[in-house]
């Protein structure tokens, strides 16, 4: 008795297991065909790219995007970005725009123009203009007014305000909210 219950329970297990390998290879299989049928990820344009406005749409950009009047349409650029006014969430390199550079989210390297912001970003170096503002900067502000949440670094400018400054201000107006002296004219420290 114990050898065909021993026996029964072996071919229930064995056809168990035929049964979930069965099932394995037909899930594979359903999983091969709607990957080849899913629309495949828009290409990294570059060396060179001309951008209009929404025109073309493409999630990565590396190289030179030239910007003709603007352009929103990229979502990450890596490289020299010149024009009128580019604006991307994430930007590594070079932001030459005459009015405008933008970005949303994480900034590194430089910023130059007459309004230069990451105002909800993290950024890592240089902001060059007329106004520079960001949320969260270590490197310098350069400008007339230079606007920052927090900062590691320096601003000069004729204004310069920061929320957290952990560096110096040099300018004729030199704000830092959370300082122990919060206003001090042509040169002030925080840390």
């Amino acid at each position: 008795m114990k050898k065909l219950m021993l026996g029964l329970f072996a071919g229930v297990m064995s056809a168990a297991v035929s049964a979930a390998d069965a099932t394995l290879v037909e899930n594979a299989e359903a999983d091969r065909e709607a990957a080849l049928e899913a629309p495949r990820p828009k290409e990294v344009a570059w060396p060179l790219f001309f951008a209009a406005g929404e025109w073309p749409e493409t999630p990565d950009l590396v190289g030179l995007r030239l910007t003709i009047p603007f352009s929103t349409a990229q979502e990450s650029v890596t490289g020299i970005d010149l024009g009128l006014f580019g604006r991307s969430k994430y930007f590594e390199g070079i932001q030459l725009n005459l009015l405008r550079s933008d970005v949303k989210d994480e900034l590194s390297g430089m910023q130059i123009g007459v309004y230069n912001t990451a105002a909800q970003a993290d950024a890592f170096g240089l902001q060059v203009g007329l106004w520079n503002e960001a949320g969260r900067l270590n490197g310098v502000q350069c400008a007339l007014i230079n606007t920052v949440g927090e900062m590691s670094g320096i601003q000069i400018g004729l204004v310069n305000r920061a929320e957290e400054l952990y560096g110096f201000q040099i300018g004729a107006i030199n704000i830092i909210r959370d300082a122990e002296f919060r206003f001090f004219p042509f040169v002030n420290i925080g840390f």
